[in-house]
């Protein structure tokens, strides 16, 4: 098949598993779905396809705007969404970073094995759910005052490392060493800041998840080793982000920008696309805002994990370091970063927003930590809570092919209010726990709403990525238990 109708819209087979939607009308580039024709079956089935044509509008993009094999509808840019757009000419736009700033994950290994679990896995997530807090709302390891939110926002996981709640080699393996530079915290409003200072170490609700696995598959030894990574070992996967302050600071930011800058939102084809233009006021400030937020999250992330290796020497009867929980990676899967891209054989400046999109830098960039750059970045896709999870790597073609970018997770097929008409959660418990994995969440609606049943194939995503050779399968992880909110 070498074209693809969806919805009156036209993809043209590029190559294998690259379809690309040609340049027409006041689109500035052409759109592309990296996809096998599975999988484009199923992001064909909303609005996807249709927002990420309407993202090549936005003043500034580059080579082309690019949908993730997990992709799908989101909130004007489609969540699997890819887009480097120029950092002097172009835009920065709120919504195609998405609400959850800096939502992402981390994995933490151990020296245990999956024997060592089998038995104490009602305990684990018990202890887990008690002490890691979770759910909407207020509730976090550490409430403060909002001078701690922002020497948080201002400093990241330096903060963490000061008090307590990390060691140096958490730095070491985090994006950006867990700080933002451009942070700053005096353009975050006293809102967004009231919201943050409660809950500080906190799952949200919605798919965020603290999950204990075991490793099933090594698929590359050598990366492996270097990641610390291998057969039946037990790891620890978190997934949550910058909770209420950085859904404040978009919600504040985008009605902002709307109101500054009609001319430009009155050229674009859906307002969720709101923008600010390159160099202007906003643009700046939002920046600063947004970078602040990722740091509240990397912070937010490092204190679970803080609190989960207290857990973990409860319910084993050692220390965290006995048991080498130590953290693999943390990364962002919703930012907008400015980043060096070849564009047309220069060198330009670009921001590169990645909504529901994870960064995947393969071996030698600068920018991957020391201890990874032999190999090439770690990526983390997380799977449902029936499938398996992945860790990749950055692959070869990734910047030439995806700005340094591969997917974000399995990607969802049904909305909530669906999922929760076709599954109810006790049931979804019941059938998770004759596989033998664990599920504790503050409700049944939270557990029918993320059912494996709502989810692509996360193998077939981490499938169609590997062929590409934008992130390597590493490794593969099954669920042992699972906490939500």
């Amino acid at each position: 098949m070498d074209t693809y109708d969806a919805d009156g819209i036209t993809l043209e087979r590029v190559e294998e598993y690259i379809w690309e939607i040609p340049q027409e009308g006041e689109m500035n580039t052409p759109a592309r779905v990296l996809a096998s024709e599975e999988l484009l079956d199923q992001i064909a089935d909303d609005k996807t396809l249709q927002q990420l044509k309407n993202s090549t509008q936005l003043p500034g993009v580059q080579q082309h705007a690019i949908c993730m094999p997990d992709g799908h509808q989101g909130y004007g840019f489609p969540v699997g969404g890819v887009a480097g757009i120029d950092a002097e000419e172009g835009c920065i736009s709120p919504g195609a970073v998405g609400f959850d700033i800096n939502c992402g994950v981390r994995m933490m290994t151990t020296n245990l094995s999956y024997d060592d679990v089998q038995g104490h896995e009602e305990e684990l997530v018990e202890s887990l759910f008690a002490n890691v807090p979770s759910g909407l709302g207020g509730g976090g390891v550490v409430e403060s005052d909002v001078e701690t939110v922002e020497e948080i926002l201002d400093r990241g996981v330096e903060w963490a490392l000061d008090e307590g709640h990390a060691v140096e080699d958490d730095l070491a393996h985090c994006e950006d060493e867990g700080r933002r530079p451009d942070a700053d915290p005096a353009v975050v409003s006293q809102k967004a800041k009231d919201r943050g200072k409660n809950q500080i170490g906190s799952l949200g609700s919605g798919n965020h998840f603290l999950e204990v696995q075991r490793v099933t598959d090594v698929f590359r030894e050598g990366v492996a080793d270097s990641y610390g990574l291998s057969a039946d070992q037990i790891v620890v996967l978190i997934h949550c982000g910058s909770r209420g302050l950085g859904h404040q600071v978009c919600t504040e930011y985008t009605r902002e920008v709307e109101q500054a800058h009609p001319e430009l939102l009155d050229q674009l084809p859906d307002k969720e696309l709101a923008a600010a233009p390159a160099g202007s006021q906003l643009a700046e400030e939002y920046y600063g805002a947004m970078c602040a937020a990722i740091n509240y999250a990397w912070v937010n992330r490092q204190l679970i994990m803080d609190r989960t290796r207290q857990v973990f020497e409860r319910v084993f009867d050692r220390s965290w370091e006995e048991m080498e929980m130590n953290l693999l990676y943390d990364v962002a899967h919703n930012i907008a970063k400015k980043e060096d891209h070849e564009i047309d054989g220069e060198e330009r400046e670009l921001y590169v927003h990645r909504k529901g999109a994870t960064r995947a830098f393969p071996a030698g960039h600068e920018e991957v930590p020391r201890a990874y750059r032999d190999v090439g970045q770690p990526v983390i896709i997380p799977g449902s809570m029936g499938a398996g999870s992945y860790v990749l790597r950055g692959g070869e073609s990734s910047m030439e092919t995806t700005f340094g970018s591969t997917a974000h997770g399995a990607g969802r097929t049904m909305s909530r209010t669906q999922a929760k008409d076709e599954f109810w959660g006790e049931d979804v418990q019941d059938e998770l726990r004759g596989q033998k994995v664990y599920v504790k969440a503050q409700s049944g609606a939270t557990v029918a709403e993320e059912a494996p049943g709502v989810y692509k194939d996360v193998d077939e995503v981490v499938r169609v990525s590997d062929e590409l050779g934008i992130g390597d399968t590493v490794a593969r992880t099954f669920p042992v238990c699972n906490i939500k909110g």
